[in-house]
């Protein structure tokens, strides 16, 4: 059984598609799970939950007035609210619904502010104990945002700024002149702090694209852009090896005619280049729930969900002309080749990629044993009926 896959929404307001934004160049993909890395990390999540409504409640309880009890009630109903909607939005990732990722995005920015916030009151109000406690827990939240939020910089800058930015405003409020200083530490402890997010942020998408590229090129073959025997091996364990295989699927092999005499007579480079004609002109045929791959040489695959036989026909048969026409290379010269198909139906003439290439290459042999340029379906198999003991001899239909 495959294991559900957690997929989070992209934002869709304007503020939060910008706190999100990675980089005008950065794949959608990669956007995905740049946003799925901000619900993830639950350990450090939980532990800036845990620090900030034990400071908060604290300082409440040393300093019993409106602001520090309001501060306290409000880090207690954003944390509630932010832990409710990750709980179902990781739920309704793993369904593959839509996540409310606008809401969660601008509750962190609330947090982080409401840590500032608290901060600011406990510096300003005389108190040195809860003063050092708020700034202790500032500055170790910026740490955690830093490295829980890097997969949205912007973000995490903003969140590092509204946590730690409000000691600056409140050190000419304070008595002791010596505080000033903070103007000057904590401007360059936010900016190397952001600086750390983006680094991150541009490590992790080029990892990313690393692995992109690696999985591509494991499973497509580098000269056409095609899938490649693993891609195709893949394919079809996705659409028919699963728990709720589709109503049937055809394998359609395609061997080209002549092209051996293309090789011979104008170079492997010419060779190269006439197959890649013949995968552009394969790729538009296909439907684009249909997977094209060329599996070695000259020899090219269809996967397709279509198993009708008259249009299976037809379409072999429109295959065989299109890749029949002639072809234009860059050096001037005109090329002519053939193409003979066999085409093999899932699950008639088998359940796995071995038995579905056995019986169209059968197929295939056929088309070429008859003057090649022709397209021919597997015939009929014969399945046996399996009967239980006593329960009568087995038939064949």
């Amino acid at each position: 059984m495959t294991a559900p896959v957690l997929r989070f929404s992209l934002p869709r307001w304007r503020l939060t598609r910008w706190l999100a934004d990675a980089g005008p160049d950065v794949p959608p993909e990669i956007r995905v799970a740049l946003i799925g890395s901000l619900f993830g990390t639950l350990p450090i999540f939980a532990g800036g939950v845990i620090n900030s409504l034990a400071v908060s409640f604290l300082i409440a309880w040393r300093i019993p007035m409106p602001p520090f009890q309001l501060w306290c009630a409000f880090e207690v109903v954003c944390c509630l609210v932010r832990l409710a909607v990750l709980v179902r939005a990781r739920r309704r990732g793993l369904r593959g619904e839509s996540t409310a990722t606008d809401i969660y995005l601008l509750l962190g920015v609330a947090w982080a502010a409401g840590i500032g916030a608290g901060t600011f009151l406990s510096l300003v109000s005389g108190d040195w104990v809860a003063a050092a406690l708020a700034c202790l827990s500032s500055a170790a939240m910026v740490g955690g945002i830093c490295f829980r939020n890097f997969g949205a910089p912007r973000m995490a800058g903003v969140m590092i700024v509204l946590t730690l930015g409000p000691v600056c405003l409140a050190a000419p409020f304070i008595s002791e002149p010596i505080m000033l200083i903070s103007l000057m530490q904590i401007p360059f402890y936010l900016v190397s702090m952001t600086v750390a997010a983006y680094k991150l942020n541009a490590m992790l998408v080029s990892t990313m694209r690393s692995e992109r590229e690696n999985a591509f090129h494991a499973r497509h073959d580098m000269l056409t852009g095609l899938s490649n025997r693993a891609g195709l091996t893949k394919a079809f364990a996705t659409r028919f090896a699963s728990e709720a295989p589709p109503p049937g699927l055809a394998l359609i092999y395609l061997d080209l005619d002549g092209f051996k005499a293309v090789n011979d007579g104008y170079g492997h480079m010419a060779g190269d280049a006439l197959l890649q004609l013949v995968a552009e002109r394969l790729r538009g045929l296909v439907r684009s729930s249909d997977v094209a791959a060329r599996i070695g040489g000259d020899e090219f695959v269809v996967l397709s969900e279509q198993t009708e036989r008259v249009q299976l026909q037809r379409f072999g048969e429109r295959i065989v002309r299109e890749i029949s026409e002639p072809y234009e290379l860059d050096s001037g010269d005109t090329l002519n080749i053939g193409a003979s198909i066999g085409i093999a139906l899932a699950p008639e003439h088998g359940r796995d990629m071995t038995s579905l290439m056995s019986a169209a290459d059968a197929a295939l042999y056929q088309a070429k044993s008859r003057g090649k340029s022709l397209c021919v379906i597997a015939a009929h198999r014969a399945v046996r009926d399996e009967r239980p003991v006593g329960g009568g001899p087995l038939r064949l239909h």
